[in-house]
């Protein structure tokens, strides 16, 4: 581990300790985030480590798949109205978006474009740059987003439903309620869903192959392993700190200037899910706060680990954002007009 990495780490395993004391909601995700965004502000010697994220994307796959069973496919048949929603979503919030980035932000077209696209932050950056978009601006602005959608969810749940969200996670799971041959069926979920996942070419691999072949495990009752509280809240430093440090090796003051552009395109994003989310709570079975996880185009393994920490809907807003981002790679290319600037 590079020394830079287990700074960040530190750091962001303080910064989870201190939301945790004052009982902030989504406390290691938040406060590591919180924390390594303002070490790499301050630019404190923090770096990310890729290798990092897919062994904890392939952990969380495996907590994920826990949560499906039987009921997943009774409930999945109710669904499919929010997912025709969610693509109008899509089309509606990217062009709000892309219009608020061109005509007030100026940003350049292709930068622009990309940049609103609710999608994942690698795919973006790829078709982006491919299309002549700069890459970098893209990159800050995916990362921004996914930053400020995590940090303002919490507060938004509460001012919509008058919940707590701080008290809205699952009850503790110490190790011992894990059994040593469970333990066994967990890692081998891991191993075995990251290989399949490789090999049948999935999108985002190291989560969904796990996924499934957890899912499989519980499906057919083999094994009904839950994952123990302090494995997660590991997987919310990792991931937050990840997320925190996407900023670092940039200006200060480059960072504040896309912080505060991508803070209306958040806003943008967040009061059209808002727009959605309302009346969708009325026809599928399925809260109001399921449905902004679901629809938050906060990122797969982030909303997941959301929604997985506050128990909310687990397998509907797995579901959603698998769709989101199909939708998005699938749509962005097609649609865009221009070619290089």
């Amino acid at each position: 581990m590079r020394p830079t990495f287990a700074l960040a780490l530190a750091i962001g395993a303080c910064g989870g300790a201190v939301f945790a004391y004052t009982g902030m909601p989504l406390p290691w995700m938040l406060g590591a985030m919180t924390a390594t965004g303002l070490a790499s502000i301050l630019r404190l010697p923090v770096k990310g480590e890729p290798l990092a994220r897919p062994p904890m994307s392939a952990v969380l796959g495996a907590m994920l798949g826990s949560q499906f069973g039987p009921h997943t496919l009774e409930s999945a048949v109710q669904w499919w109205p929010a997912l025709i929603a969610l693509a109008f979503y899509l089309l509606i919030s990217a062009v709000l978006c892309n219009l608020y980035l061109r005509r007030l932000m100026h940003l350049d077209r292709a930068t622009a474009y990309f940049s609103a696209m609710p999608g994942g932050l690698v795919d973006m950056v790829l078709l982006g740059s491919e299309r002549g978009g700069d890459e970098r601006t893209i990159a800050l602005m995916h990362a921004s987003r996914i930053f400020l959608v995590v940090l303002c969810l919490p507060a938004l749940m509460t001012l919509l439903t008058g919940t707590d969200t701080g008290g809205l996670g699952a009850k503790w799971r110490p190790f011992a309620d894990m059994a040593l041959i469970d333990v066994g069926y967990f890692l081998g979920a891991i191993v075995a869903g990251a290989v399949i996942g490789r090999l049948i070419r999935l999108p985002a691999p190291y989560l969904i192959g796990p996924m499934l072949v957890s899912s499989a495990l519980h499906w057919s009752g083999t094994s009904g392993f839950v994952v123990p509280s302090a494995i997660i809240a590991a997987a919310q430093v990792v991931l937050g700190t990840t997320v925190g440090c996407r900023f670092a090796g940039t200006q200060p003051r480059r960072i504040l200037q896309i912080l505060m552009t991508s803070a209306g395109s958040t806003l943008i994003l967040l009061g059209v899910a808002l727009v959605f989310a309302v009346p969708l709570q009325f026809i599928i079975d399925v809260p109001i706060e399921g449905i902004l996880l679901a629809f938050a185009p906060g990122g797969l393994a982030e909303m997941s680990l959301v929604a997985l920490a506050l128990n909310v809907e687990v397998s509907f807003v797995v579901v959603s954002h698998i769709s989101r981002i199909g939708m998005v790679v699938l749509g962005a290319g097609l649609m865009y007009r221009g070619g290089r600037q």
